[in-house]
């Protein structure tokens, strides 16, 4: 027993000794009656380290062999090697508890040690992820092992070993002709230089791509590989692995067998090959030189038996060098070394001197985390050989990557938010889309399928994808291909889904590389999100003082953990304070001065609301953040979300440059008052813990936000009533007006001096990680407060896909609906109030994505539970008139005392006028006389409702709007005197950001007005302003209705150079979001520039018609009809200029279908004229006979469409004198007058279009 005893001990010392090496714990010790077994496990939690499969193998052949090498103490030795997920902890009874690892895997290595005794046997699983040699395995055959069903393929290792054969001449990629290299060109660009440099210097270049894993040089590899070949040049590609390295000599043998062409030849054909290649160049008694090398058998010669080790050594390289100089005279010679780090320091030696010696490259790969031995830093000092550093692709292009790996055109945003975790590595990227197809999580949509009128809200996704821009724009796709998009599944949370394996696995080693107290705070940090606050984290770590976190945070930031959003940034020696835009009321100070000091000065820490940019960190390590908060345990994962909530609550709401309040407006005091009269609070559990810090948060939340300065009844103050004296009766006087004001040097009055608006970012990093951070605590009713919150901010920024996004969370909330209204019962508790934003936010989004009706139904839905009912009927049309007009101005009462009350009075207000300015737009796109008759009065009930609210920046945001629909309906006189009356109101809007943008849209109202006029130098001048205006407030949609005005006037101008400009501009504000109908407009705008641009090409013609063919099925398009009008008709007109008849009449078509649904907009106006041109020249081409389909009566529908025309478009007379001597030309047609109309007059010195007139372009008329 003593000697078993001390045989143990040793054994068990030998193990640990080995295994720790790699990383391996001793885990147990087990005596039974067949033997004694040893549990060993690597990558026990804390102690990940890479390539563990790798050192398990090595680890048990060496422990295998120190076993046989003591016969007389072991009888068999057995050993068994398994990959794969267990559980790890305490298991037993309590008196009995042992820290050990179970699950399936332990079980299946049990069973392999008794299956197959007397070796080293590993599963499928290890053999694949070692990435050693194949020779150094062998497969066994299938058995039987009890409780095991699938045991999958078996493989006995069999240590390193030398074996009589070559390394495979093989990448580890393959190129794949329909995935092109992305983002690759600098380092493509560094190889074909060095192809240069060696052609003309004749000497030796080397270039050495060094990244990490995963990031491509594989593929960069292959694509060099296919390039060189395709030009003729000869390549040997070769890939290492880390066995290799200590094989010496071992990449040349490799190497020079592909050269020799013996690697994949029979072995005894082995030697007559190498023969042939020798012959001529290598003296016949030295080719036994190779014998050994090569695993040929030459006889030995007398010559080279008399030579020692080194100098046949010495002339094997010299052999080598020499035939491989004969071959580079005849075809250029090309080596490709993949993994280059795993050569061996005699390979790195020969390849230097073959660089001096001969023209000749060589292209290798390196990961940057191995140390290279001294011949390998000697290779890489040369002047020939250039080190290129491979970089991770970037956010679009990884975008572009994963749009092929899943088959579609484009993919989600939250797709993409969830690949942002890969930081730009191809490999990562790969995995993860493999693994959300393998789970199923993703659906996919016919692209070029029509869409159909939605009823319900909850089959929209598919819609919603196709109403935006796609992530990979198809542009050299073929004819008849289908194109799909993919959504994410509705019951899928990307922010919850884990990681594969195989990238968990990777993460977690990177994590244990980290001292205690840096994976500590990295996986609180993991909680936060990938971006975080500084102060956040200290409230997350209470026992660390901010030296220690910044000391911390340094550490990591030095080694690359974490980094800052912008680069230039460094870490801040003491924060950076922003004085809170929400006042304390003196209750809450009393209970602050409470506190001790260390917690007063974290809440005033939390009470910044714009974020400084210096004291947010994020991520900068792929996948860390979602492996650290995987290890969190489920209860305190809870735990920490709800610390998070709970610090992030009081940031909720707009910057200090918006002055605060809600992004649906007065939002938390139309809920307060519901939640304070049913006693709860918005986190019960976290306030019942009595904490101090809690409750001062909680009752922060109803405290009084800067909306307080907009009172029921405003009083203007002395300065307003200066200005409003100076009240604005023209358009010249108010652009001076906006002039003076903008150019005031005073910091205190200077406009677009103030602090720009910080919105995007609180959504970024307080509104959507709350509501995150409330699914995970399962506080359902915060969680769909804050959801409609960031649905709002998501439409303030023109991003109606996330707006959707955050809506489609909060539905799914609130569960299916039932089919009987009163069986609804929703899964959340939530007041009327927050039902109807709801349904006003579903309104906007699907409004925004074209489908009209569903739109409709929910806007009515919304005002119903607002108590403002819409008609549904003529006759309630009628009814509802009379008392908007008669009745609504009388019943118009003094607002209640109470504060509190007017707050929810004025969240309902302005729904309702949110509702009613939808509804208006939803029905001007309809040209019916019913239509009509329901915008009029959507109008009308907008325009009480906005006196009634009393705010004057929200009454001059209504006229501008009701100025835009009169001009629409071609209502003159109203049109006028609705921006008459905003000009007027507008001089008390220069008091809040909210009175700025209401004089932009004033602005942009009113160079879209001088533009319909034909007054198109004050149009530039008033649209340049109010561009200014929209880019310092950040609105996207604003500044791109401003540049379309803009191009609109230049273009009739002929300010070609000008047009050019605008267009710059616009794409790149397009190119930011994902607005289709923005990008129809552009378009339009290429197309015009390019027929009646003389020749001006900013966007090819091509890509035009390409757009046209991916979206004129989307929903956005097709409700647009005015815009689509205009572009088909363009279409058609540069088809006949091409003389592609056939093309013209089928776009002419579809411009016929549009005509009648068109109103006297802007883009209706520019429309309906370039399909008049279209029918012009259809006249003058008939005698030719070119037309296939011409309908009888022509030349009557023409004049029909003239008056049709001067009838409609009264408000557009910028147009009336073209389309009048296009309507003279028809006529004179008719007379058999001379019809080459060369002496044109253009209104206003306008560009306008060429018609053919018996062969003749229409020229331009210069004087």
């Amino acid at each position: 027993m003593l000697h078993l005893c001390h045989l143990i001990q040793e054994s068990a010392l030998y193990i640990s000794t080995v295994i720790e090496k790699g990383g391996g714990q001793l885990s147990r010790i087990f005596m039974f009656e067949k033997g004694c077994m040893f549990l060993c496990v690597f990558g026990l939690p804390g102690d990940k380290k890479p390539d563990e499969c790798a050192h398990a193998l090595e680890s048990s052949f060496s422990i295998f062999s120190f076993c046989w090498e003591n016969p007389a103490k072991t009888k068999l030795v057995s050993i068994s090697i398994t990959n794969g997920p267990v559980f790890c902890g305490v298991v037993g009874a309590v008196a009995r508890h042992e820290y050990t690892v179970i699950g399936p895997k332990v079980s299946l290595a049990a069973r392999m040690i008794t299956a197959y005794p007397g070796l080293v046997s590993c599963d499928e699983i290890t053999y694949l992820r070692s990435m050693l040699p194949a020779y150094n395995f062998k497969k066994l055959p299938e058995k039987m092992m009890k409780n095991i069903s699938n045991p999958g393929k078996i493989y006995e290792y069999l240590g390193h070993r030398r074996c009589i054969m070559f390394g495979k001449r093989h990448l580890a990629r393959k190129r794949n002709k329909n995935r092109p290299l992305l983002d690759r060109e600098k380092e493509l660009e560094a190889f074909q230089m060095a192809q240069q440099r060696c052609l003309h210097q004749k000497k030796g270049q080397a270039v050495l791509y060094e990244g990490g894993k995963g990031y491509g040089k594989s593929q960069l590899l292959a694509e060099i590989n296919f390039l060189t070949q395709k030009e003729g040049h000869r390549v040997l590609p070769l890939m290492l692995k880390e066995a290799d390295s200590k094989q010496c000599f071992y990449a040349i043998q490799t190497l020079m067998a592909i050269f020799f062409e013996i690697d994949t030849c029979p072995a005894y054909y082995r030697q007559e090959c190498l023969q042939r290649h020798l012959r001529g160049i290598v003296e016949e008694q030295l080719h036994c030189l190779f014998n050994d090398l090569l695993f040929v058998k030459f006889p030995l010669s007398f010559k080279v038996s008399h030579m020692d080790d080194v100098a046949r050594q010495k002339k094997v390289k010299a052999c080598f060098i020499k035939v491989l100089q004969e071959a580079a005279r005849e075809t250029p010679l090309i080596f490709l070394i993949d993994e280059a780090q795993y050569m061996d320091a005699a390979s790195w030696e020969f390849l230097e001197t073959l660089l001096s010696s001969m023209p000749i490259i060589m292209v290798m790969t390196l990961t940057p985390i191995f140390t290279l031995c001294g011949w390998a830093q000697h290779f890489l000092q040369s002047p020939q050989a250039i080190l290129m550093p491979i970089t991770k692709l970037a956010t679009t292009s990884l975008l572009r990557m994963a749009c092929w790996e899943l088959g579609v055109v484009s993919i989600p945003q939250e797709l993409q938010i969830y690949l942002h975790r890969c930081f730009g590595n191809p490999l990562y990227c790969e995995v993860l889309c493999q693994d959300l197809l393998s789970k199923d999580m993703l659906l996919f949509h016919d692209l070029q399928k029509e869409e159909e009128e939605n009823s319900k809200w909850e089959t929209l996704s598919a819609n919603a994808m196709k109403s935006i821009m796609y992530s990979m724009f198809p542009a050299n796709s073929e004819e008849g291909q289908e194109l799909y998009v993919c959504t994410v599944k509705d019951d899928v949370n990307l922010d919850t889904v884990l990681l594969p394996p195989f990238l968990k696995e990777i993460a977690v080693s990177q994590l244990d590389q980290l001292s205690p107290e840096e994976q500590l705070l990295v996986k609180c940090a993991a909680i936060i999100g990938h971006s975080f606050h500084i102060d956040l984290l200290q409230h997350l770590l209470p026992g660390w003082d901010k030296n220690k976190l910044l000391q911390v945070l340094r550490a990591l930031v030095d080694i690359h953990v974490l980094c800052w959003p912008d680069k230039s940034q460094e870490l801040p020696a003491e924060p950076i304070l922003v004085p809170s835009s929400i006042d304390i009321i003196d209750e809450t100070k009393e209970k602050k001065t409470k506190l001790d000091g260390g917690s007063a000065s974290l809440l005033r820490l939390k009470e910044e609301l714009s974020l400084p940019q210096t004291e947010v960190l994020e991520f900068g390590v792929p996948l860390l953040r979602a492996a650290a908060w995987e290890l969190w345990p489920k209860e305190q994962q809870i735990a920490l979300h709800l610390e998070c909530a709970c610090f992030l609550q009081v940031l909720a709401c707009r910057c200090g440059s918006c002055h605060g309040g809600d992004f649906v407006p007065f939002h938390r005091f139309a809920v307060c008052s519901t939640k304070n009269s049913k006693g709860t609070s918005r986190f019960c559990p976290y306030r019942d813990t009595g904490s101090v810090l809690t409750q001062v948060i909680t009752e922060k939340l109803q405290l009084p936000s800067p909306q307080d300065s907009f009172p029921f009844q405003m009083k203007p103050s002395r300065t307003q009533e200066a200005f409003s004296s100076e009240c604005c009766r023209t358009e010249e006087e108010f652009l001076d007006q906006v002039k003076r004001k903008l150019a005031q040097t005073s910091p205190e009055k200077d406009l677009l001096t103030t602090k720009p608006c910080h919105c995007k970012d609180i959504l970024k990093l307080v509104l959507s990680p709350l509501t995150q951070h409330c699914l995970v605590i399962g506080e359902t009713t915060c969680a769909f407060y804050y959801l409609l919150e960031a649905a709002a901010a998501s439409l303030d920024l023109s991003d109606n896909y996330m707006a959707f996004f955050y809506l489609r969370k909060a539905s799914s909330l609130l569960g299916q609906p039932s089919a009987f209204s009163f069986l609804k019962k929703h899964k959340v508790k939530i007041c009327q109030f927050e039902e109807a934003t709801f349904c006003r936010l579903l309104s906007e989004v699907c409004f925004n994505m074209g489908h009209i009706t569903l739109a409709k139904k929910l806007a009515r839905k919304a005002l119903r539970l607002l108590k403002r009912n819409f008609p549904w009927t003529w006759f309630g049309v009628l009814f509802q008139t009379f008392l908007e007009k008669y009745w609504h101005p009388c019943t118009l009462s003094q607002p209640p005392n109470n504060p509190s009350e007017n707050k929810k009075n004025l969240a309902v207000l302005q729904q309702q006028l949110h509702c009613l300015s939808l509804l208006w737009q939803l029905y001007n796109l309809e040209a019916t006389a019913s239509s009509y008759r329901f915008a009029c009065l959507a109008t009308l009930m907008q325009k009480n409702s906005a006196e009634e609210f009393a705010n004057e920046a929200q009454v001059v945001s209504t006229y501008v709007e009701l100025s835009q629909f009169s001009q629409s309906m071609g209502i003159k006189d109203k049109w006028l005197h609705c921006e008459q009356m905003a000009i007027q109101k507008s001089s008390l809007c220069w008091f809040s950001r909210e009175g700025l943008l209401a004089t932009a849209q004033l602005m942009q109202a009113l160079a879209y007005t001088k533009l319909c006029l034909g007054h198109l130098d004050f149009s530039i001048k008033l649209g340049f302003q109010a561009r200014e205006i929209c880019r310092h407030l950040k609105k996207p949609a604003l500044e791109n209705l401003v540049l379309s005005v803009l191009f609109r006037s230049a273009f009739l101008k002929k300010k070609f150079g000008l047009c050019v400009h605008v267009l710059e501009s616009q794409w790149a504000l397009i190119s930011q979001g994902y607005d289709v109908l923005g990008l129809a407009c552009f378009y339009s705008a290429c197309l015009d520039l390019l027929l009646y641009g003389k020749g001006l090409l900013f966007r090819p013609f091509s890509e035009c018609l390409r757009f046209v063919q991916i979206y004129e099925h989307s929903r956005v398009l097709t409700s647009q009809s005015n815009v689509m009008l205009g572009v088909h008709s363009s279409l058609a007109m540069w088809f006949a200029q091409e003389s592609q008849w056939g093309l013209f009449e089928h776009y002419f078509s579809k411009a016929c279908q549009l005509v009648k649904r068109t109103n006297a907009s802007l883009f209706g106006a520019h429309g309906f004229v370039r399909f008049l041109e279209c029918h012009v020249l259809m006249l003058q081409k008939i005698p030719e006979g070119i037309f296939m389909h011409i309908p009888l009566e022509l030349r009557s529908q023409t004049l029909e469409y003239f008056k049709e025309f001067f009838s409609r478009c009264v408000t557009c007379p910028v147009y009336h004198q073209w389309v009048s001597e296009l309507k003279a030309s028809v006529m004179r047609c008719e007379k058999r007058e001379f019809m080459s109309l060369t002496n044109s007059i253009r209104p206003f010195d306008t560009c306008l279009t060429r018609i053919w007139i018996k062969g003749e372009f229409l020229q331009e008329n210069n004087s």
